[in-house]
């Protein structure tokens, strides 16, 4: 018999504001989709080949974009689907310490060439009483307020992990919490390379599905609030999109790594998901004045994409030249990494997104 996996959908209908639930059939063997309306009951999209759907985007709480539908997965359709894809399937926290955050860009890389996958990212600072708060289990230990100290110093950048057996595979690529250790032990594991000591070392990692649970929540709220606020200044900067294929194809690190090896800085970063009405919004600026408007909403809501506020001298315009002309084939080859990148046209400021 045919595999075939189902997930339970929802759609957020802009014209009736109303949330439309679907089942998402997704085929393997030739990438074809299938759709039925849950309310009404009945099919809504024909079994068709989708090419732009695989089978490592579908996992609980992603979003994919079907024909400009952006459906968010919400739960499994049937047992068969739980086992098969849903066994392994882990979530965790990863916490990027302040000593670090510059290389965010290469420990990106470690991460996605781990097979994992990002599916939450912000850059904050924790006050104190955010970091003791966090931090609660080792009240009372002879480190706690060093610890603190070191970790409401300056930015973080706090990130969901998802992939099979995610916890384990990211303390993995952590390594021991001593960096000491970790160059006799482990001396590829990210410690080793960029640890000090036992406070200043690199990152932090959950060690058991409840603590990831907890931790995620602290950082990204699946109810009230935004938790600790992103670390945008909204002044002398520009706003860089990571568009959702350079997402998906793993690109973001090595983006992360030329925009900062060019000398700007990265003073904020968050993932976003955009709904349709939300890019075109954005890109409101550029309805009909270009041709391609149209397939740029479209790529914009097709998955997450990464938010970056670039502080330089002169950042809307340097950061522009920087990135080179919109389409690929028209920069050298050095700058094709970096032109996977949406920018506002000439703005000083990143709040439009960022707020």
């Amino acid at each position: 018999m045919e595999d075939r996996f189902a997930f339970l959908t929802e759609w957020y209908d802009p014209t009736s504001a109303l949330l439309r639930r679907y089942q998402l059939f997704y085929y393997p063997r030739d990438g074809s989709v299938e759709m039925f309306d849950v309310k009404n009951q009945r099919i809504f999209l024909r079994r068709t080949r989708y090419d732009d759907i695989h089978q490592e985007d579908l996992f609980i709480g992603n979003r994919v974009n079907v024909f400009s539908r952006q459906l968010h997965l919400i739960d499994y359709g049937d047992q068969y689907t739980a086992n098969k894809l849903g066994s392994k399937k882990e979530r965790t926290l990863a916490l990027i310490k302040p000593d670090v955050v510059t290389k965010i860009g290469d420990i990106l890389e470690l991460i996605y060439s781990s097979n994992l996958i990002v599916t939450k990212a912000k850059m904050t600072k924790l006050t104190w009483s955010q970091a003791a708060d966090f931090y609660a289990e080792h009240q009372g230990k002879p480190f706690f307020n060093n610890l603190v100290q070191f970790m409401s110093s300056g930015p973080v950048v706090a990130m969901e992990l998802m992939g099979d057996e995610a916890m384990s595979i990211w303390r993995g690529l952590l390594g021991t919490s001593d960096p000491a250790v970790a160059r006799r032990e482990a001396p590829q594991s990210v410690r080793a390379q960029f640890g000090t000591d036992g406070i200043k070392n690199v990152g932090h990692g959950s060690d058991s599905p409840a603590a990831a649970a907890r931790e995620t929540e602290f950082f990204f709220p699946s109810t009230i609030g935004h938790g600790p606020s992103n670390t945008a200044v909204f002044t002398d900067c520009t706003c860089c999109i990571i568009k959702p294929h350079a997402i998906s194809e793993g690109l973001a690190g090595k983006i992360l790594n030329s925009i900062s090896a060019a000398g700007f800085e990265i003073s904020a970063l968050q993932m976003f998901n955009m709904d349709q009405v939300n890019a075109e919004e954005f890109y409101e600026v550029y309805n009909g004045i270009v041709t391609e408007y149209p397939n740029m909403v479209t790529e914009l809501c097709s998955g997450p994409c990464m938010a970056l506020e670039i502080h330089g001298t002169d950042a809307p315009k340097t950061f522009r030249e920087f990135c080179g002309p919109a389409d690929p084939a028209h920069n050298p080859p050095k700058d094709k990494q970096v032109r996977n990148v949406s920018l506002l046209p000439n703005t000083k400021t990143t709040q439009p997104l960022l707020c």
